[in-house]
């Protein structure tokens, strides 16, 4: 058991940005079972939290220095996991798993000596500051969660020690600069999630990345075209960027279950390969440039395809009657885009069938409804507004009018 005595000593002094020199102090421990500098590197990333942060139900309330953090704790120290040596030797600290609880504070560098770390979940609090370069000491972490804060600067050079990464999630903080381009020397990486933050420059070749199955790059201001992407990914997730060109490498994407590329300057067509891919679930190509959408009759086929979202681009043409021929969908949106002539009739089908969201809206459609869409029993949201049908105000999808007839031409006839 460890025993502490009546003793402190000054642990470091260090500059914080605005120069104030701050001395930290922690209990010492005779017989320790926890190595002293993992103490000094918990007590220091508690130090850093404002105090009126950590509510009495939190975590950090329970990190009690007064016990050694690895020496049966009990209810104390939560969200820490040690090393239980089997011989005399000293445990460490292999995990940090705070809470989602506000703590407010500094990132110290400090927790680079936590060398035994696996695990370092800080998400979903306000930590700020530059993620330390002193993290480049944990060579045997496999997670590094550090989601949901307020994290400034660059994404450190440090990840290249990091040999052991599996999960890299440092989305939602205000990191800037480029991706470095040796993140693909990772191999071990399943995960990378860097969305919402301020993130520049190309995406760099990932192809190194060859285990990685979800890609989260979104909201951030990255340009250029899709270079290589590993051809595992399962989720793919890259709205809001400024990326551009066509999109025909993903054709080969065959475990891809998700995919967001809205909200770029994608153009050229939606290949019918990206539709038709075996395992995809979920597709949003909504609010870009394209220009044409192919599908293939894919009934002889398996399709998982679920949602189909192209909302807002400039996709010319008829609506195609193969899309009534893929048996899992249930949500479409085709709005806002230059599509003419009738609905399928087989589109009334799917309607009075699986189909449970249909937007139609802000189109050049004419004529008549199919039968299904006047039907009272049928439970459908979506609509049909501003376009040129004949389309009755009892019908809800109806609602919002349809365009001026001086806007809308005779149909051809097909």
């Amino acid at each position: 058991m460890a025993i502490p005595i009546d003793l402190s000593f000054s642990l470091f002094s260090y500059s914080f940005p605005a120069a104030i020199v701050i001395a930290t102090f922690v209990p010492w421990f005779v017989y320790s079972v926890t190595l002293q500098s993992d103490i000094e590197a918990l007590w220091s990333l508690k130090q850093e939290i404002d105090p009126y942060t950590i509510s009495p139900s939190s975590f950090l309330q329970t990190w009690n220095f007064q016990v050694d953090p690895c020496d049966d704790p009990g209810e104390r120290f939560l969200g820490i996991v040690c090393t239980i040596p089997a011989d005399n030797s000293t445990a460490r600290v292999v995990e940090i798993d705070l809470d989602a609880a506000g703590y407010n504070g500094f990132l110290t560098p400090v927790i680079g000596n936590l060398t035994e770390l696996t695990i370092l979940n800080l998400a979903k609090n306000r930590f700020w500051g530059p993620i330390p370069s002193s993290l480049s000491n944990l060579r045997n972490l496999t997670k590094l969660q550090l989601s949901n804060n307020l994290l400034t600067g660059f994404f450190p050079q440090i990840i290249n020690n990091l040999k052991r990464l599996e999960i890299i999630d440092v989305s939602h903080n205000e990191l800037s600069g480029s991706i470095p381009r040796n993140i693909a020397n990772h191999r071990t990486l399943t995960v990378l999630i860097l969305a919402n933050n301020q993130f520049t420059g190309r995406i760099p070749d990932l192809m190194g990345l060859w285990q990685l199955n979800t890609l989260d790059l979104s909201r951030n201001q990255l340009n250029g075209h899709l270079l290589r992407l590993p051809a595992r990914l399962k989720t793919l997730l890259l709205s809001s960027n400024n990326l551009s060109g066509h999109i025909s490498p993903l054709k080969r994407f065959t475990n891809l279950e998700t995919m967001d590329l809205s909200n770029n300057n994608f153009s050229g067509p939606i290949y019918h390969e990206i539709l038709a891919l075996p395992g995809v679930n979920r597709i949003n190509l909504s609010i870009n440039s394209f220009t044409e959408m192919e599908v293939v009759k894919i009934s002889d086929r398996d399709s998982q395809l679920e949602v189909l979202d192209v909302h807002s681009n400039n996709i010319s043409g008829h609506l195609s009657r193969n899309l009534a021929t893929y048996p899992n969908l249930t949500t479409i949106n085709l709005g806002d885009n230059q599509f003419s002539g009738r609905i399928p009739m087989e589109y009334g089908q799917m309607v009075d069938g699986t189909w449970r969201s249909v937007f139609l809206d802000n189109n050049w459609l004419v004529g008549r409804l199919p039968p299904q869409f006047n039907n009272s029993r049928v439970s459908i949201t979506g609509s049909l507004a501003q376009n040129c049908l004949d389309c009755p105000d009892n019908i809800q999808l109806c609602n919002g009018g349809q365009k001026p007839a001086s806007q809308c031409v005779e149909p051809n006839t097909w």
